[in-house]
């Protein structure tokens, strides 16, 4: 480690926070603190943070002044900020813009019915609050197929298909619906549009006349996950609109505390899939097991034995959720899981959560 320099591992639970640091000396120093204590302070991986600093080195450091980070070698954190804002339906106010006809694809799903036998379905409420269909559509190009349209422009997507453009956007239409958005104060848009997995040209328009209305982020499926079958794409799309923006508020609050912001400094997040990404790259999709993807790659570091080879299973009893996952030598990833009742094309480790 760099000679005079702290590191800090940060688990910000719904309930609590333990933080984990190690000095200069090699000392480590570990310690607990309620996540949401306004009365004390604004924000709980900050505080323990500037708890240990003050503790180890003998110096003051006060609660109203943004933390000196020149003796801090990096910062990590696990996070389930977008986990509970997800469960507990907190995150921010989105829209979707979906292809013209396919308004209430989201709603209807795939139709899978998960407890077959129960008497009285209930139904999550969607993530969007509002839906505009974007006048545009793609078709693959198919040389048996009978329905001429002509005259029509062809392009060529991704995986050099080719794509005929039956409808161009009505860039008219688009920004009228589009303002009827933002003067409800929706600022967050998911897009999702047909083919854009290959041909993604469309939801980048989209995009960038939100962009340029005023919509303060904008997540487009085709940069989130660019994956065939729109219905789990559309999913995560709207996931990565509802808490992208409600991550990056928390980021943000936590790294005022700071001097410069932390723009100097090596924070790292951690993600579902169980790696690290640097702040700029934490996503909402990608954050929702975030939390508790830090304790599948904490007990298999330090219970697994590799002489047995006996599997192990981890159990996170926490406030808000439990999660239950294994390890028998290497991580098991799932690309499609579900969670609150919402659909996610992700890398994720493969954790059950209720």
């Amino acid at each position: 480690m760099t000679k005079g320099k702290f590191r800090f591992a940060i688990d910000r639970g719904g309930t609590f926070t333990d933080i984990w640091a190690q000095g200069p000396s090699g000392n480590i120093t570990v310690m607990k603190l309620l996540s949401e204590d306004p009365q004390n302070y604004s924000d709980a991986p900050r505080e323990g943070i500037r708890r240990i600093l003050e503790q180890e080195t003998g110096n003051r450091f006060a609660s109203d002044v943004p933390i000196d980070v020149s003796n801090i070698e990096w910062i990590r954190m696990g996070t389930t900020v977008a986990t509970n804002a997800l469960l507990e339906r907190k995150g921010t106010r989105m829209a979707l813009a979906i292809t013209k006809g396919f308004k209430d694809l989201l709603h209807i799903g795939n139709q899978a019915r998960p407890s077959i036998f129960d008497l009285e379905i209930s139904s999550p409420d969607q993530l969007y609050e509002d839906v505009i269909e974007v006048d545009e559509r793609l078709v693959l190009q198919q040389d048996q197929c009978e329905m001429l349209m002509n005259h029509c422009p062809v392009v060529e997507g991704k995986t050099k298909e080719k794509l005929e453009v039956w409808t161009g956007i009505n860039e008219v239409m688009l920004k009228e619906d589009l303002q009827k958005l933002l003067n409800k104060g929706i600022t967050s848009l998911a897009v999702v549009l047909m083919h854009s997995y290959i041909y993604d040209v469309h939801e980048k328009k989209v995009g960038a006349i939100a962009e340029e209305l005023g919509f303060t982020h904008v997540s487009l499926s085709s940069v989130v996950m660019p994956m065939v079958r729109i219905v789990p794409r559309g999913y995560t799309a709207c996931a990565d609109a509802y808490l992208t923006p409600h991550i990056k508020k928390y980021v943000k609050g936590f790294s005022s505390g700071f001097k410069d912001g932390l723009q100097n400094m090596r924070v790292l997040f951690m993600q579902s899939d169980g790696g690290l990404t640097p702040v700029d790259s934490f996503l909402g999709s990608r954050a929702i097991l975030s939390g508790p993807a830090g304790g599948v790659v904490g007990y298999a570091l330090t219970t697994y034995h590799k002489e047995s080879h006996m599997p192990v299973i981890g159990f996170d009893m926490g406030g808000t959720s439990t999660d239950v996952s294994r390890y028998s030598g290497q991580y098991e990833h799932v690309f499609e899981t579900t969670t609150a009742g919402v659909t996610i094309q992700a890398p994720q480790n493969n954790i059950e959560q209720s």
